[in-house]
């Protein structure tokens, strides 16, 4: 709870919220620490029967940004994932993520008015998975 309050403030999901995603069978959790000190975490429901599996949440604190550790937790939650795309809200406004993932090849597909508390909306971006097959 203390690092989503961190990273996310007003938007921080709550207790039941965090619990279920950190409890749900099959559900990929990450996480970064640095001398026992949880620094980062990231979670995604693997893909159904659409193919399609969803990161629903990863944060890194404050003091821990842009050091890498966001590029790791979503390197190896992807890799661990199933399916043909990954998908993941993020805020319009947030634009360090954006650039990370964007870097990692994912694509705006939509747009979801009033997403978060204060009213700004979330950008779904989608990226479709290197299955390493040749492509002539």
């Amino acid at each position: 709870m203390r690092l989503e309050r961190v990273c996310f403030g007003v938007d921080a999901w709550p207790v039941l919220d965090v619990m279920s995603v950190l409890v749900w069978p099959g559900e990929v959790r990450l996480r970064a620490t640095l001398d026992r000190k949880l620094i980062g975490l990231i979670t995604a429901e693997p893909a159904w029967r659409d193919g399609i599996s969803m990161i629903t949440t990863i944060g890194v604190v404050p003091d821990h940004r842009r050091l890498g550790v966001g590029s790791v937790l979503l390197a190896g939650c992807e890799s661990l994932l199933p399916g043909e795309k990954i998908r993941l809200t993020v805020r319009e406004d947030n634009q360090p993520a954006i650039r990370l993932y964007e870097q990692f090849h994912y694509t705006y597909l939509t747009k979801v008015p009033n997403y978060y508390r204060d009213g700004h909306s979330g950008l779904v971006m989608e990226k479709t998975k290197d299955t390493g097959r040749l492509h002539l």
